[in-house]
């Protein structure tokens, strides 16, 4: 004979609880007791209890798939280890609540206006995160119209926007600061983008920190690059004739392009030049010199821009949901750790 399958209810029964508790604890959702929730964990492991993913599905008019939008040329994407990292907190946090990941790389604006009809009308998607965006993304304002559930990776202006970051001000408040305490004084700042709030975001929190210790702002040591290892290499370059001192470089990616222009060019790191970026992907422990930076915790942005999501789908948008992370200041060889103040 075969094995009766369990279900939510006799769960609930068996655990004295209701059975959107019992569904709650099974995703791992807030607004549940301590105790309540070993005692519903406490009966799932002793039945072995698996939730019917197909019957959830139908049951809550859900498909279990969110689809990540990626507005960036897919040769950018993996350049960049960023990404890949994100994507990585994407997925565990999908894989922790059941949830299927659909990937939307999109390389042209015509691509981006097809996009529009294709989730709008999608049955097959309960929501969607957009990272990498622009100021004024039409794509948002499209997601916004279509009251289609949506979490953005990265500051919106769009007080309707929900959306996770981190402090990107004062992360790069941290950076600048920490060079003007090694005593340098011709501080350059290799930005991000035009159109980038992140790199907007930097670029006030290294001038926050120049303004407050009365260091001199010269606009010809500020200059943009576009997150990636080629620009922050030829932006370095250009810089090199005005003689900095220092360098905050807005991206690790563009901060490695930058050592290796300084390599090149016989300028010695710290000595002459040092160097901070930030994120701290794998590859600035082992650049050469290691990396000085600002660390975001990419993966768990990732993580929780799903957790809000399905917090959207689970309790509705309103009020917009935002969260915004810490940065810590890692010290390596291509700053020196000595302060002087």
């Amino acid at each position: 004979m075969a094995e009766e399958k369990l279900t939510i209810r006799q769960i609930a029964r068996l655990a004295g609880v209701s059975r959107s508790t019992v569904s709650r604890v099974i995703n791992d959702y807030p607004n549940v007791s301590p105790e309540t929730r070993e005692q519903v964990r406490k009966v799932v492991a002793e039945t072995g209890f698996h939730p019917d993913p197909i019957a959830r599905s139908l049951s809550s008019r859900r498909a279990g798939i969110i689809g990540l939008v990626i507005p960036l040329a897919i040769q950018s994407l993996f350049e960049d280890p960023f990404f890949p990292r994100l994507m990585q907190g994407i997925s565990k946090g999908c894989n922790s609540h059941d949830y299927t990941l659909s990937l939307f790389l999109l390389h042209t604006l015509e691509e981006e206006a097809r996009l529009y009809p294709r989730i709008s009308r999608s049955q097959l998607l309960d929501g969607v995160i957009v990272t990498a965006t622009q100021g004024g993304d039409p794509l948002i304002l499209q997601l916004l119209a279509n009251q289609i559930p949506f979490v953005v990776h990265g500051r919106h202006e769009d007080p309707r926007v929900s959306f996770v970051e981190v402090d990107n001000v004062t992360g790069a408040y941290t950076a600048a600061t920490h060079l003007i305490r090694l005593g340098r004084r011709r501080i350059a700042l290799i930005t991000g983008p035009s159109g980038s709030l992140a790199a907007e975001d930097r670029k006030r929190g290294y001038l926050n920190a120049l303004q407050e210790r009365r260091v001199r702002v010269d606009e010809s040591l500020i200059i943009r690059g576009d997150f990636t290892e080629t620009s922050g290499y030829e932006e370095m370059k250009r810089l090199l004739p005005h003689e900095p001192d220092a360098v905050f470089v807005a991206s690790d990616s563009m901060a490695l392009g930058a050592l290796r222009a300084l390599r090149e060019a016989r300028k010695r790191v710290p000595d002459e030049v040092a160097v901070v970026g930030f994120d701290d992907i794998p590859q600035a422990a082992t650049a050469n010199p290691s990396l000085t930076t600002i660390r975001q915790p990419i993966q768990r942005t990732g993580v929780l821009a799903v957790e809000m999501l399905i917090d959207i789908l689970e309790n509705g948008g309103d009020p917009p949901r935002r969260i915004i992370l810490p940065t810590e200041l890692v010290i390596r060889s291509s700053c020196g750790s000595q302060l002087v103040d």
